[in-house]
């Protein structure tokens, strides 16, 4: 197998799952069980597994794949990356919904220009977070709501904040101090409850 001309990640190989080959596997799929649907994973180096077998296991899916019979092997795997060709994704062509690889490496717009750039979109349960690069500042998460980014385009490479939503600035409200960055002070992040719900 070539390398793929379009890669797009849709898993990755966690630990082995018992003694006969099994593996845990996070996907990143909107179910987690349609990773099965898109015919064989690629691993970045051209090596093709194909789904034997695949069943849901809390936040991962538990999968054996062909070839993969005992636990030594399996265990071999783990980190592996999954990847299939961009070309047999389905295109629904809904306006709101993007593939995690068409978000990141976008640049992060605000009414003021570009401030940063996404380096990973995560989703720890509760929506999808983007993993956001600033200017002169640590890596920020901001919630992928549409409160907090009102518009994406992927053509045009970049998708515009709103700070206030996303957390990065804070509302001057009467008796507040002012100039208070958009953090707690007791130094929790704010989250996607204080940004308006999902996207």
């Amino acid at each position: 197998m070539s390398k793929l001309e379009n890669p797009v990640q849709m898993a990755v190989i966690g630990a082995a799952h018992g003694i006969k080959g099994e593996l845990r596997v996070k996907t990143f799929t909107g179910d987690p069980l349609a990773l099965a649907d898109y015919g064989p994973l690629y691993a970045k180096d051209g090596r093709a597994f194909q789904i034997l077998d695949i069943r849901p296991a809390g936040t991962v899916v538990v999968v054996r794949f062909k070839g993969v019979s005992d636990r030594n092997a399996a265990e071999a795997l783990a980190g592996t990356e999954l990847f299939v060709d961009r070309s047999v994704l389905p295109d629904d062509g809904e306006e709101d919904e993007f593939y995690h690889a068409d978000l990141i490496g976008l640049d992060v717009r605000d009414d003021t220009g570009v401030i940063g750039k996404v380096v990973a979109v995560h989703n720890f349960g509760g929506g999808d977070i983007l993993d956001v690069t600033l200017a002169g500042r640590k890596g920020v998460l901001i919630p992928f709501t549409q409160a907090a980014v009102p518009h994406v385009s992927i053509a045009d490479g970049f998708v515009e904040i709103e700070p206030l939503a996303a957390g990065l600035v804070e509302d001057e409200e009467e008796g507040a101090a002012p100039g208070r960055s958009g953090f707690d002070p007791k130094g929790r992040p704010r989250g996607p409850k204080d940004a308006g719900g999902n996207r």
